[in-house]
């Protein structure tokens, strides 16, 4: 192997990724800081992206809506804030597979954390439209701030804005942080105003 050639495992891992996220259907992914900047850049990329498509509007609205959502969250909330820039860090993906459109991030949490937010996401789950718009509505009333600045109206309104269950899991990474897994799908048959 000369010094300039790329090591042949790392090849085998980049092409098994790439299969990977183009077979399932993963047109972007970002691992990094969550900032106003890069909120801005994927909600351009994404709007350019729907664009292309013939996607109804209402569901390009929903779609574009979820993502800001998302990321807003993912910078706020995130327990790996970079402490100088108090933005928050993880993974985003952005794919479309047949009528779902489909939005996962990552994120560390702290495990002290994860029961709380594993009770909010079924409830959220657990609630009709209706049910869901009492909830906002009650939220944005009496909603305390946390102490990360948020009333907890993201996932709420992520819930009102889709056609189903919000998906999450949790990965043990040691005995102070886990990875949040969320994945949001939008499903333009099943949209409707």
């Amino acid at each position: 192997m000369k010094k300039y050639d790329i090591d042949e495992h790392f090849l085998t891992g980049i092409s098994t990724i790439y299969d990977s996220i183009i077979g399932n259907g993963i047109n972007l992914v970002y691992i990094g800081k969550f900032n106003h900047n890069v909120i801005k850049m994927f909600s351009a990329m994404a709007e350019d992206d729907m664009k292309k498509t013939d996607t109804d509007v209402l569901t390009k609205r929903r779609v574009y809506h979820t993502i800001i959502e998302i990321l807003q969250n993912m910078s706020k909330h995130s327990d790996e804030i970079a402490e100088a820039s108090h933005t928050g860090r993880g993974l985003f993906m952005i794919g479309k597979k047949r009528d779902n459109y489909f939005i996962i991030t990552s994120n560390r949490i702290k495990n002290k954390h994860l029961y709380s937010l594993k009770v909010s996401i079924e409830q959220i789950n657990n609630s009709n439209i209706e049910e869901l718009n009492e909830m906002y509505s009650t939220q944005l009333r009496d909603g305390k701030l946390s102490s990360k600045g948020g009333a907890g109206l993201g996932l709420i309104d992520i819930a009102r804005k889709t056609s189903k269950a919000l998906q999450f899991n949790f990965i043990p990474i040691n005995n102070f942080y886990s990875y949040f897994v969320l994945k949001v799908m939008i499903d333009k048959r099943k949209i409707s105003d």
